[in-house]
This record gives structure tokens, C-alpha cells and sequence, in this order.
């Protein structure tokens, strides 16, 4: 992208553009996602000579734990839309005060979040009625790590801000070392090495902790010593408006995800219906599938980052554009390596895991999710632009529709029919159709462009 300015025909202002490209924005953040990804395929790997059970288990804690981080995520997504939108408009300053305010919001939710996840971790877990030792090895998981919640609050928080303020690569090498520090503590850790006992799935979950803890670490230091691209709030950044204004943006983002963690689980509820071989199934699937995830993602937060920072810079129709780039790049990446994933699905899930009726399942699900693939890059790009320009409650409308409404739904028809576990993971394709149809819908209405605008007037008068 060059250097451009444009003058509005209505206030003669010289709007100076976001300088970042879609692409400058994603790469780093495709690459790190992509690492965490492998990281992932290796922990399954590393987990996976434990049993089925063992997979289940941890992907049942895994699940639980991010149902329960949803808030988090709520405060994370009112960070990116007023970050962005602060720094598109040159207001750095702005930036730094809604940062410190997000992080004593999040720090907060994840200390009253440790409390359930530690005391009532089995009963958490046992809401899919698995068998009573998965049932047990997930309440473990989730259990030791809850410990870690303000860490993945704080790494959640800052770097949301920093990739909202265009600074993708520092999340990317950070990442890149705990994610070292991660692969090295779950061989010390489940199998027990270097003179540690073997803690099994109880040592997956202190390896990921201590990552989080790592990366929490590194990010404060940088921060506090001002070596990040955002700076520390000064005194008077907690004010009404700003806890008004993100907990306006980001409480719909915070719905949306308990809505969507909901729906997971009470879709995987349907599919441990079958038993424990689909449900070890799913979560090798996704995990194989996630190297295309991530790339959504990438592009996600790319058009998240510039559609707030353009709507700052007072240009809508520039954010408009980046959108659909962002949607274009994101089709066209996901597909293709969707396409590499399905020529390859079986060796690649009879590596992870010994055991053929899981095999047999899996590729099965990565056939059907690979078909889904164009579907799920507009949800992940679009709904990304959306947050971005604060437009927090749509995605959550489509993800009650879709999620709930539809693969929930058709799920549990197809079940009360007495249909295979194939006919429960199909559904997954009317879930991402509806929601992408909204989505691409909602974008081109341009009703978007003015949610920000909205939200400041309504909390202006706090000031």
C-alpha cells in the first residue's frame, strides 16, 4: 500500500491512511497461528500413544476451557475495535489508556474465573457423560490449567492490542519461543524426563500453563520498559467511559462466544452419544483441519486491525475494500490447503493416533470439514471486519443461528433418527452456509460503518 491522503467532499479534512497491507497485517499472524497449530499435531501426537481416552480427555478440557474464557474474549474484542479505531485516527495515547484499562478488566474476570474451574473441574467435565476416567482426566486438565488463567488473560489482552495497533511480529516470536518451551515441557511432563515423574495428561496441561506464563512474563517486561509498540496508560486511564465503552463493544463478542462454546459442547454432547472413538475422532480432526484454521485467522485479525484503523482515519469506503480483500485472500489460502489436507487425511491421522475405527472416523470428518472450508474463511474474515468496526452483536446473531440454530439442531434430528455419527458431522456444513450467507449479507448493507460512532456518542457525556 503507498503513502496516500485523501480530503473528504464534506470537511475538506485530510485524512491520512493506514499504511499496513492485508498481508503485511496476516503473515506473521498466519505463522504463528500455523506454529501453534503444528505444536498441536505434535501434542496429539505426544498424547495420543496414551489411548483414545487420552485424546478425548484433554479435547473435552480444552473445550470447557475456552467456553469458560469467554468473557476474556469479550474484553479482547472490545480491545481490537477501540485500539484500532484510536490508532487509525493518530491517537496513540488514547491506544495506551484503553490497553492498561482492558488488562485490569481482563486480570479481573480471569481470578474469578480460577475459582470454578479449580473446585468444580470434574463436574465441569462431566457434562458430555463420558466414560468416568476421561471424565476424570479432563477434570485434571482443567483443573491445573485454570491456575494459568490471568496469564492467557494478559497474553490474550496484549496482544490483541498489539495487533490492533499493526504490530503483528512481536506476538509471532514470542509465540514462537513458549511454543518451544511448550513442546519441550509436554515431553518432560506426560511421559517424564530429565528426572521429572510422568504426569500424563495433568503434565499436558502445566506444559501449556507454563507456556501461557512465559509469554505473559515477556509481554509485561516489554511493555513496562516501553519496548512494545503500545504503551502503559498513565494515571486516569480507568474511566467510566472507557469500562462503558468496552464492555459495550465487547459484552455481545463475550455472548457470542458463550453461545459458541455452548453450542460445541452441547454438540459434542451428541457426538460422545456414539462414544469415544467419534469423539477422539473430532478432536484429531480439528486439530489436523486447524492448519487451515489458522489462516482464516490470520486474515481475521488483518481485517479486523484495518477496518478499525481505516474507519478511524475517517475512511469507510477504504475499510469496505480492505474487508473484502481480507475475504478473497482468506478463501483462496483456506482452500488450497484444505485441498493438500484432504489428499492426505488418512497417513496424516493413522500417524497421530493407532487405533483404525479412529482413523476411520477421522478422515471421514476431515472430508466433510475440507468441503466447508470456503464457508468457514467469510465467517472467520468478515466477522473479524465486523468486530473490528465494533459491530460486536451481528457475529453473535449468526452464531445463534448457525451453531445453535442449525448444526445443533440438525445434529440432534439426525440422532433422534438413529443416522451414524457421519450424518452429525455433516451438519457442520448447513452451520457455516448459514452463517456465511449473514455475514457477506450484513457486510455489503454497510450498517457496520456507524456501530463505533454510536457507542462513543452514547458514553461521551462520561468524560
Amino acid at each position: 500500500m503507498t503513502d496516500s491522503t485523501e480530503t473528504t467532499a464534506a470537511d475538506s479534512t485530510v485524512v491520512e491512511k493506514p499504511q499496513l497491507s492485508i498481508w503485511e497485517l496476516a503473515w506473521p499472524t498466519i505463522l504463528s497461528n500455523l506454529l501453534f497449530a503444528v505444536i498441536g499435531i505434535i501434542s496429539i501426537k505426544m498424547i495420543g500413544s496414551l489411548g483414545a481416552s487420552a485424546i478425548a480427555s484433554v479435547t473435552t478440557g480444552h473445550r470447557i476451557f475456552f467456553a469458560l474464557q469467554a468473557i476474556l474474549m469479550a474484553v479482547s474484542a472490545g480491545t481490537t475495535a477501540m485500539v484500532a479505531r484510536s490508532w487509525g485516527a493518530k491517537n496513540y495515547e488514547e491506544a495506551a489508556r484503553v490497553t492498561s484499562v482492558s488488562l485490569w478488566i481482563g486480570n479481573g474476570v480471569a481470578v474469578g474465573l480460577t475459582i470454578p474451574c479449580f473446585l468444580f473441574a470434574e463436574k465441569i467435565a462431566g457434562v458430555f457423560g463420558l466414560d468416568e476416567e476421561t471424565t476424570h482426566q479432563a477434570g485434571q486438565f482443567i483443573r491445573y490449567l485454570s491456575v494459568f488463567n490471568v496469564a492467557f488473560a494478559i497474553n490474550m489482552v496484549l496482544s490483541a492490542a498489539l495487533r490492533a495497533a499493526g504490530d503483528t511480529k512481536t506476538p509471532l516470536w514470542i509465540g514462537v519461543f513458549t511454543n518451544v518451551i511448550n513442546v519441550f515441557l509436554l515431553y518432560v511432563l506426560v511421559f517424564g524426563h530429565f528426572g521429572m515423574p510422568a504426569f500424563g495428561i495433568p503434565g499436558a496441561a502445566l506444559a501449556n500453563g507454563i507456556s501461557f506464563a512465559v509469554a505473559a512474563g515477556l509481554l509485561l517486561l516489554l511493555w513496562y520498559t516501553d519496548r512494545l509498540k503500545i504503551g502503559v496508560g498513565g494515571k486516569g486511564s480507568m474511566t467510566q467511559r472507557r469500562v462503558r465503552q468496552l464492555v459495550d463493544i465487547g459484552y455481545p463478542a463475550g455472548l457470542e462466544q458463550l453461545v459458541f462454546q455452548s453450542g460445541f459442547i452441547a454438540f459434542l454432547w451428541l457426538v460422545a452419544f456414539y462414544g469415544t472413538a467419534p469423539f477422539a475422532a473430532y478432536g484429531i480432526g480439528v486439530q489436523i483441519l486447524s492448519l487451515s484454521f489458522v489462516v482464516g485467522f490470520g486474515f481475521s485479525i488483518a481485517g479486523a486491525t484495518l477496518v478499525g484503523q481505516y474507519l478511524g482515519a475517517g475512511d469507510p469506503h477504504g475499510a469496505a475494500q480492505q474487508g473484502w480483500k481480507a475475504t478473497r485472500y482468506a478463501i483462496a489460502s483456506m482452500l488450497l490447503l484444505s485441498i493438500g489436507i484432504f489428499a492426505f487425511a488418512e497417513p496424516i491421522a493413522r500417524f497421530l493416533i493407532d487405533d483404525d475405527e479412529v482413523v476411520r472416523l477421522t478422515v471421514i470428518f476431515i472430508y466433510i470439514l475440507c468441503i466447508a472450508q470456503p464457508l468457514m474463511a467469510i465467517e472467520f474474515s468478515l466477522g473479524g471486519c465486523l468486530r473490528g468496526a465494533g459491530d460486536t452483536r451481528y457475529p453473535l446473531i449468526t452464531t445463534m443461528a448457525g451453531l445453535i440454530g442449525v448444526r445443533v439442531g440438525l445434529a440432534a434430528l439426525f440422532a433422534w433418527m438413529g443416522l451414524t455419527v457421519v450424518w452429525i458431522f455433516a451438519a457442520l456444513i448447513g452451520d457455516y452456509m448459514v452463517k456465511a450467507v449473514m455475514l457477506v449479507l450484513r457486510f455489503q448493507s454497510g450498517k457496520w460503518r456507524q456501530i463505533f460512532s454510536d457507542s462513543e456518542s452514547k458514553f461521551a457525556h462520561y468524560d
